[in-house]
């Protein structure tokens, strides 16, 4: 294989590609050559005035029809996108070289109580019907461990909710799809599995049971939040650098 290597980021609830923030670019300093690509699902982003599918085959059909790509893809995803890249992999399999599925859950592997921690319930329900200001507020404590007093951080998402606005429709039919998504084949491709050991809104076990379960690669954060993304772009680009160049060496470099 000759060709620079193509990323697909996928990113989870009510989140859209601006969501990314400096990590986009600390990837694209480990891998220069790379051409990275940061869809948007129906109901997020630029794709807001869509209603979001109530399934993640639905979301993953969307972006692959999103995605027209000539060559291999290298999935980077987190949390409902890991679902997404899941689904991807299995249904698609020619089409995924490689990923890196961060802070990610399924059904039966975790139990509910995991994939979404209990203390989480009463912030995050109340969130599909909240205005953009207080659901980016609620969502910044639930994911950061780093940034969650960051008043220009919070301002900014405030703003792209006001410019691209998640409806309740959208944001009640993603929610649905995460809790329902279901893992019915194991995933064929070279796969990396990241976890942050602090995340209070998914319990990192579950990314943990995921990697055994599976024989997949696996490290993990100490600190960093849900959002490790946001919280860690550096170190994360690293990692997956480092992971590229190692474990799965055979396939091609930038």
């Amino acid at each position: 294989m000759n060709h620079p290597p193509h990323f697909v980021l996928l990113r989870g609830l009510w989140r859209e590609a601006r969501h990314w923030g400096k990590f986009t670019d600390q990837l694209q300093q480990q891998f220069p050559a790379a051409l990275i690509s940061t869809p948007d699902i129906p109901g997020n982003g630029l794709r807001n005035h869509e209603i979001s599918p109530d399934t993640i085959a639905a979301m993953t059909g969307a972006l692959h029809q999103q995605i027209n790509s000539t060559q291999p893809i290298r999935l980077i995803a987190l949390s409902m996108g890991g679902m997404m890249a899941i689904d991807w992999m299995t249904r698609y399999p020619a089409e995924i070289e490689a990923a890196v599925l961060i802070n990610t859950s399924a059904r039966p592997l975790s139990p509910f109580y995991h994939r979404l921690r209990w203390t989480a319930y009463p912030h995050v329900l109340p969130l599909i019907l909240h205005s953009a200001a207080q659901r980016e507020s609620g969502i910044l404590r639930l994911t950061s461990n780093r940034h969650q007093h960051d008043k220009k951080l919070l301002e900014s998402w405030q703003q792209w909710q006001r410019q691209n606005p998640v409806t309740p429709a959208s944001a009640r039919n993603q929610f649905l799809a995460a809790m329902k998504f279901l893992v019915t084949t194991k995933p064929q491709q070279p796969l990396l599995v990241v976890a942050s050991r602090a995340d209070r809104l998914v319990d990192y076990r579950c990314s943990r049971k995921l990697a055994q379960t599976w024989g997949a690669d696996y490290i993990e954060h100490e600190s960093a939040g849900h959002d490790l993304p946001l919280d860690e772009p550096e170190w994360l680009a690293q990692n997956i650098r480092h992971w590229f160049d190692t474990a799965i060496s055979e396939l091609s470099s930038q």
